[in-house]
């Protein structure tokens, strides 16, 4: 068993905003529970469409076995997608650089720094996709907090330069997302209908959730240029739906559906289901309490079980990464309504869990989180693990 992480130093003023569950610090966590299968609340239907899918059902039960250390020694990793070739490209919170890892060696190849990134408190570069014309033109998006704001940029990777020097300029497809000491978002991936998505987080100014003119505590719809899409709920606004707290998942099921994680304050973490235009209730609701004019969540976890990041769907269910959890949860669904309580697996083990990634098939990868103050790195951190789940 991995040993408890105990917290480095913060200041006061930094304890305080941490306190409410942000990026999952491990103060006055409780003992893990060893089980393979945890029930952390009551996952439930009631807030979301009946299925209408011809795609089986998950089993109730499931499996997640590390096969593979693919990376180790990264420096605060966070975003990871995967190239055409296999070879992944992972991004450094802290740092504000990309690496490229080669998928069978684990060699790591500095690819640059991303101009502009501001590395402080929960924000930094964090989230990475590639565009959904990659093969011809090689974009590379990033979400990146800056000394103003936090925006999204793509930028060229040319792999015939230097080592160190392959990421042309940063071309701002996207500004002025309220930037915050904690709260920060991050996540973003596009979509099956080949638009861009991005998860926010409220900065600690609760009130921002519920502004529909502010940015912050949102998804976010656009096109690969920055620009509102038709079917967004307001014909001028890339705002898709509103009432997050700090939204660090977003994946997208076999029939379409987007499902994503969000950080809870101190009672209830979340896997929401995403329809444009709904409210997911934050600060006014936290967890699944059936208020009219909200949409509860589809599961639920306590805080120190959870404080969810990265999500992916394979097999049937939604994987869920847990940083204060330290662990990897599983929610097997029938179409858009979990056939059982969610699992936990790797409990403990490798500590805190940031991304996952489902490159195809039944394995995912994984990405540990120790590197970035919240955990206690022991040699190797942080990795990268192969993981087959069923």
């Amino acid at each position: 068993m991995r040993r408890i992480a105990v917290p480095a130093a913060l200041t006061a003023a930094a304890l305080l905003l941490v306190a409410g569950c942000s990026e999952g610090g491990p103060a006055g966590r409780p003992p893990a529970d060893k089980g393979s299968s945890a029930p952390p609340g009551e996952p439930t239907g009631s807030a979301v469409p009946s299925a209408t899918t011809g795609t089986k059902a998950a089993p109730a039960k499931g499996s997640a076995t590390v096969t593979a250390t693919v990376a180790k020694d990264l420096k605060s990793p966070w975003g990871l997608v995967a190239l055409p070739d296999g070879d992944l490209l992972v991004s450094s919170r802290d740092e504000g650089t990309l690496t490229r890892v080669d998928a069978k060696s684990g060699k790591a190849t500095a690819v640059g720094r991303v101009a502009g990134a501001s590395p402080a408190g929960e924000g930094g570069l964090m989230g990475l996709a590639l565009s959904p014309s990659y093969a011809t033109d090689h974009q590379v998006y990033a979400y990146f907090t800056t000394e103003s704001d936090n925006r999204i940029a793509r930028m060229l990777y040319d792999e015939k330069r230097p080592a160190g020097q392959q990421l042309g300029a940063a071309d701002t497809v996207f500004k002025g997302i309220p930037k915050g000491t904690v709260h920060n978002g991050g996540r973003i991936a596009f979509g099956p209908d080949k638009m861009l998505y991005a998860g926010t987080g409220e900065t600690g100014e609760r009130g921002l959730a519920q502004d529909p003119k502010s940015l912050a505590g949102k998804i976010l719809r656009m096109t690969p240029d920055g620009q509102p899409v038709h079917g967004n709920p307001a014909a001028d606004s890339v705002v898709y739906s509103l009432g997050h707290r700090n939204v660090q998942g977003l994946a997208w099921d076999e029939d379409r559906r987007l499902w994503a994680a969000e950080f809870g304050q101190d009672t209830w973490d979340e896997l929401n289901l995403i329809e444009p235009g709904k409210n997911y209730g934050w600060p006014e609701v936290e967890g699944q309490e059936h208020r009219a004019g909200f949409v509860d969540p589809v599961a639920q976890w306590k805080t120190s079980d959870a404080s969810p990041s990265g999500i992916a769907f394979a097999q049937g269910s939604v994987w869920m990464a847990g940083l204060r959890g330290e662990r990897l949860w599983r929610i097997p669904l029938d179409g858009a309504k979990p056939v059982a309580a969610p699992e936990a697996f790797l409990t403990e083990k490798y500590g805190r869990l940031r991304t996952v990634l489902a490159p195809g098939g039944a394995e995912l990868l994984v990405v540990t989180n120790e590197t970035d103050s919240r955990g206690t790195p022991e040699p190797g951190d942080d990795r990268i693990l192969k993981v087959r789940v069923k």
